[in-house]
């Protein structure tokens, strides 16, 4: 790819150096992000906190990123601005250096709340980038940027564990660090995308359904995503924000070596999420939809009820095959709604954050109330909710 020429995504190919420099950033981001869940059992010890604390601690973070996604989204739609991406890991750093130095708990909230914005202000954008480098790749783009989100998400409770657990919580300033590399990335990207801008006028062109739906139909379409998202993100909120926790409690593992099994859940999260692009590309988004839930579900089931060995084993299968999920419907909502690529995937990853966020609150009140054991055995019931995914029409 030329400095001064940048090709069309769809007739000149997939613009892999733009689609690969998105995911790396998604990757980082994912990582900083990550970091915050890792660092949950410090600071539990270190503040007395209670599970429902720690699971505001998560829905200040992700509901700050859900409720300015799609704003970002729509507003970017109609006023592209190219240069709003490097903004997104300023306010990580913020949030990453605050985290470090804080002495109170509601100093972490304020500090949760930064990160969920740069979230905010990073997915919007950075998908739509994806979807003009993708050459008409839609499905195997998604993913691509997905799963560099997802490596990110699993190497951070490594690198956490690794730096952070042995030094303590002022080590996580050292990732201000990786800030500061997505900045240098994400303003290489911005100019790409002003250079596309400027040649493309984007959004004049290609905007025009043809999938033939009724506008009632596409209202149905995305509010039995809804349910399906609903389905996915709290299910894997219990995962992210109390799988530790389960393994520390139930079977007795030290912190360091929860980090390691968590590890092994986001690997084949990461490993499962660029297999569901590919994939639908080849028989259908709607397809990869319905089976990655629904398979989940014996496993899922079998989760609760297992020794140490089989639950690090279950989470496997788990990981692959739920992860498939969001690149089919993110790309399924964005044919449903074409021209508004922003706004879907604003709404769709804020959508994510806020469920996810809300969940873990839920979710870490019960556990207060009862246990960690009877929030899993509960959770394990959600990929049920999968059986929906036949309702939704094709949209090619």
């Amino acid at each position: 790819m030329t400095a001064t020429a940048p090709p069309s995504p769809t007739s000149h190919g997939t613009v892999y150096t733009v689609l690969f420099a998105a995911a790396l950033c998604h990757g980082i981001n994912d990582t900083m992000q990550a970091v915050l869940l890792s660092v949950y059992p410090m600071l539990r010890d270190n503040y007395a906190l209670t599970f429902a604390q720690i699971g505001m601690i998560t829905l200040v973070f992700q509901v700050t990123a859900s409720i300015l996604q799609p704003f970002v989204g729509t507003f970017t739609d109609k006023y592209p601005l190219p240069y709003a991406l490097p903004v997104a890991p300023l306010c990580t750093l913020t949030g990453l250096l605050l985290l470090a130095t804080a002495h109170s708990y509601h100093a972490i909230l304020i500090a949760a709340a930064m990160i969920g914005i740069g979230s905010s202000i990073f997915h919007p954008d950075a998908s739509r980038v994806t979807r003009l480098s993708s050459g008409g790749r839609f499905g195997f783009a998604q993913s691509t940027f997905q799963v560099g989100g997802n490596v990110g998400t699993a190497v951070g409770p490594l690198l956490a564990a690794a730096i952070v657990l042995p030094r303590g919580q002022g080590a996580i300033a050292w990732f201000a660090l990786f800030a500061v590399a997505a900045f240098v990335l994400l303003s290489f990207v911005g100019r790409w995308y002003a250079r596309y801008l400027s040649q493309k006028r984007v959004g004049k062109a290609g905007n025009v359904a043809a999938h033939g739906l009724s506008s009632q139909q596409i209202v149905w379409a995305l509010v039995v995503l809804m349910v399906l998202m609903f389905s996915k993100f709290v299910y894997t909120s219990s995962l992210h924000s109390f799988y530790s926790f389960y393994l520390i409690d139930h079977f007795g593992v030290t912190p360091q070596n929860a980090q390691i099994y968590l590890f092994v859940l986001f690997g084949a999260i990461a490993i499962g999420t660029f297999a569901g692009g590919p994939i639908g590309d080849k028989i259908g988004t709607k397809a990869v939809i319905w089976i990655s839930i629904i398979g989940t579900l014996p496993f899922s089931l079998a989760l609760p009820y297992a020794n140490l060995t089989w639950t690090v084993a279950l989470t496997v299968p788990i990981g692959l095959i739920l992860s498939s999920a969001f690149s089919a419907m993110i790309v399924y909502a964005q044919e449903l709604v074409p021209g508004r690529v922003g706004m879907i995937s604003g709404m769709f990853f804020g959508l994510a954050f806020g469920l996810a966020g809300l969940g873990a609150a839920v979710l870490g009140m019960v556990a207060d109330k009862t246990s960690i054991d009877f929030v899993f055995k509960l959770c394990s019931f959600l990929p049920a909710l999968g059986f929906l995914a036949f309702l939704l029409p094709r949209t090619r």
